[in-house]
C-alpha cells in the first residue's frame, strides 16, 4: 500500500510510516503550575530524545462548569475553590514565553491541547507547529473548526469515543492535516483495556491518515508493542516523580523510564526495516558454511543488496 498520503510535517520533522516514530512527552498539567517543574520536564524529554513536549491550555472560566467554580478542594497550596485551583495550575503568556525559549535552546518542539477557542488564539500567538485535541474534546465541533482554520496539522486522540464520533471529528477536521491517536482514557489504563489492535483497525479505516498511540498505562512494554505494530506517533505522560500531587502523575513515566522508552522505540524503528526480503552481505559467510544444498539459482552469483 502506498503510504505517501500518510505523511505529515510537524515543523521540519516528517511524521508517518517509514519515518522515525514521533515521540511526544505529555507534560499536561504535571508541572502543577510551577514553571521550574515545566522546564525540568522539558529537559528530561530533551535528554531522553523526545521530539516534542505537550502542554494543556484552558481558559478556566470557559472550561470549568459554572456549578463547580465554588466547590472547595484541598491542594498543595491549601484549601481553595476549584476555579481558583484551575487558575493556579494554568500558565499564561510569561510562562509560555519562557517555555518556548527553553524548548528552542534544547532543540525540542512544543505544543499544547487547547480546550477552548480562546486557547487556540493564545497558542497561535506562539506559532506552535501542531495542535492537539484531547480525547475529551473530540466531540467539540466548534473547537475542531477553529483548529482546522489555523491550517496547522492536528493530532486527535480518540479515547472514550465511538467509531461514529471519530468519523464525524475527522470530517470536521478534514483528513488532509490530521493525525489520529488510539487511546484508552483511564488513568492509569488497565492492560486488558488497551486494545492495541485498534491501531490496525484505524489504519484500515483511514488509509490517508497517520495512526499513532497515546498511552496512559503503567509500564513501557505495551507502548513499545504499539510501535512494533505500526504506531508512527507515540505520546506518554511524563512526570518528575509519580508520587507528586496531581491526577495524572500515577499514569506518567519518570525521566529514567522515558530515557529507556525512547531508546527502545529507536531500536524498534531500526529493526522494522523496509519489508523487502533480501539476503544481506553478512549472511554470505553463514550461507556458505551452513547450507548443504545450494538453492535453485546458483547462490554464488546471487545479487546481494546490502
Amino acid at each position: 500500500m502506498a503510504h505517501n498520503n500518510r505523511i505529515r510535517q510537524i515543523g521540519t520533522t516528517t511524521v508517518g510510516p517509514g519515518a522515525p516514530t514521533y515521540v511526544i512527552g505529555e507534560i499536561g498539567i504535571n508541572h502543577n503550575g510551577e514553571l521550574d517543574n515545566a522546564l525540568a520536564l522539558i529537559d528530561a524529554a530533551a535528554d531522553a530524545g523526545c521530539d516534542a513536549v505537550k502542554f494543556q491550555k484552558r481558559t478556566p472560566e470557559i472550561c470549568t462548569p459554572r456549578d463547580q467554580w465554588d466547590i472547595e478542594r484541598d491542594t498543595p497550596w491549601g484549601r481553595m475553590t476549584y476555579i481558583d485551583y484551575r487558575h493556579r495550575v494554568e500558565f499564561g503568556e510569561a510562562e509560555y514565553t519562557a517555555i518556548a525559549e527553553h524548548c528552542a535552546e534544547r532543540g525540542i518542539a512544543w505544543f499544547a491541547s487547547p480546550w477552548d477557542t480562546e486557547a487556540v488564539v493564545f497558542l497561535e500567538k506562539f506559532d506552535v507547529p501542531v495542535h492537539k485535541v484531547a480525547s475529551a474534546s473530540l466531540t467539540d465541533d466548534e473547537l475542531l473548526r477553529a483548529l482546522r482554520a489555523t491550517g496547522k496539522p492536528v493530532i486527535l486522540s480518540t479515547g472514550m469515543s465511538t467509531p461514529r464520533q471519530i468519523r464525524h471529528a475527522v470530517e470536521v477536521l478534514g483528513s488532509q492535516n490530521t493525525i489520529l491517536l488510539h487511546a484508552t482514557s483511564t488513568y492509569p489504563a488497565a492492560t486488558n483495556e488497551l486494545n492495541l489492535r485498534v491501531i490496525n483497525t484505524l489504519q484500515e479505516e483511514y488509509p490517508n491518515i497517520p495512526i499513532g498511540y497515546s498511552g496512559h498505562e503503567i509500564g513501557l512494554q505495551t507502548t513499545l508493542a504499539a510501535v512494533a505494530i505500526g504506531a508512527c506517533v507515540v505520546e506518554r505522560h511524563i512526570t518528575l516523580d509519580r508520587a507528586m500531587w496531581g491526577s495524572d502523575q500515577a499514569a506518567s513515566v519518570e525521566p529514567q523510564g522515558l530515557t529507556r522508552l525512547v531508546r527502545d522505540i529507536r531500536t524498534i524503528d531500526e529493526a522494522k526495516g523496509d519489508g523487502v526480503k533480501k539476503v544481506y552481505e553478512s549472511e554470505l559467510g553463514p550461507m556458505k558454511k551452513l547450507r548443504r544444498v545450494p538453492g535453485s539459482l546458483a547462490e554464488e552469483t546471487l545479487q546481494i543488496t546490502a
